[in-house]
């Protein structure tokens, strides 16, 4: 697979004030100017856009806290979020907003829930922003089983046609992505009060869990959407082999029967191959592993020729990496940033089409990109 890697223009040091243009970067299309908004945020996990006339930024902190961020970049904190169990990539993880917000102030906050054994799993709270504070907070779903370690709990939320998605990963139980009795290692779709939304796969094998719409996933660690509902998910492989998936109603995705991976280590094979009968193949995969992050799918004026293209963040070697789809395929991969800011755990766009990333760090930040004119 050939990437095209972009070289970046280095025109300025990063500013700690909240106004000043960080960098200029060049994309095979536009010149790209990057401000920072905000920073000072405890490992920022997820950000959701607050509609309204003056639009805010709901940003998680895996440790556990909730911080609000105006478009003037003034960060607030939120009281009275889910008690989430914080170890290894265990902390506060997925947010997004219910289509009702306007009314209601609904949010749904996805975070690790955990036992007095040092057991935990993902699971889901909802709550009604109001003000600086989270009222009416209840957990709606606790993915089961629980299990031991801090590893691969996923996390993504989206909202689509009154449904939320839920994305799990296979908590380092490996066999666990193909059984259908356990949430582990699979795509939940829940109404908005936690049940299985109506129109999930009618499952044949006994006790196979109803809110799982697909299965065979190792960590979903992006979920989008796209104007024509097609629904994307990508996920981290082990060592290499990173996919791209679009999901399908009931599919099996593989894990950990078929992977481009190999084992840490020692690069030893993993389950039966790359291919089998019965199991999807990912649209795209990296080898190496990106680790990729948040994606979303662009929509805007400001970077038109970029629309339906997916834009996700890379841990590993902090890119912004935009793939061109075309009938359900990457045309093309475009790789920006190379490292400039760090590790982007989170991609999303507002209503004009401006490209926000946060930065995985112990002084996260909340950057803005928009073309230059």
């Amino acid at each position: 697979m050939k990437l095209r890697t972009l070289t970046c223009l280095t025109l300025a040091t990063l500013a700690v004030t909240q106004t000043l243009a960080a960098e200029t970067i060049k994309s095979q299309d536009y010149s790209i100017q990057v401000d920072m908004l905000a920073e000072g945020l405890e490992r920022p996990w997820s950000m959701a856009l607050l509609p309204g006339e003056s639009p805010q930024w709901l940003v998680s902190e895996r440790n556990g806290e909730l911080k609000l961020i105006g478009s003037d970049g003034k960060v607030t904190d939120i009281e009275g979020g889910p008690d989430a169990w914080q170890r290894g990539q265990g902390g506060l993880l997925g947010v997004a907003v219910s289509p009702e917000f306007a009314k209601t102030g609904e949010v749904f906050i996805a975070f690790s829930e955990g036992t007095r054994g040092n057991q935990a799993s993902t699971a889901v709270a909802k709550g009604q922003l109001m003000g600086n504070r989270l009222v009416n907070v209840k957990t709606i779903f606790s993915a089961n089983p629980k299990h031991s370690g801090g590893r691969h709990f996923g996390g993504r939320l989206a909202v689509q046609d009154q449904c939320l998605w839920l994305t799990l990963g296979d908590r380092g139980e490996r066999p666990s992505s193909q059984d259908l009795t356990s949430h582990t290692g699979s795509l939940l779709r829940l109404t908005f009060d936690g049940a299985p939304c109506p129109g999930n796969p009618s499952w044949q094998e006994k006790g196979a869990q109803p809110e799982i719409y697909s299965y065979g996933h190792r960590n979903i660690q992006g979920i989008a959407i796209t104007d024509q509902g097609d629904l994307w998910t990508h996920e981290h492989g082990p060592q290499g082999g990173d996919e791209l998936n679009l999901i399908a109603k009931g599919n099996n995705y593989g894990w950990p029967v078929i992977t481009y991976g190999k084992n840490y280590g020692t690069g030893t094979d993993i389950g039966e191959g790359t291919e089998k009968q019965g199991m999807e193949q990912p649209v795209h995969y990296w080898v190496p592993s990106i680790a990729p992050s948040g994606m979303t799918a662009y929509k805007g004026q400001l970077f038109s020729k970029w629309n339906g293209d997916l834009l996700l963040g890379s841990l590993k070697f902090g890119l912004l990496v935009r793939l061109e789809i075309k009938d359900g395929k990457v045309v093309s991969e475009e790789q920006l940033l190379d490292n400039q800011f760090g590790r982007i755990r989170d991609v999303a766009i507002d209503p004009e089409g401006v490209i926000y990333l946060l930065t995985d760090s112990s002084n996260g930040k909340l950057l803005k990109l928009t073309p230059q004119s």
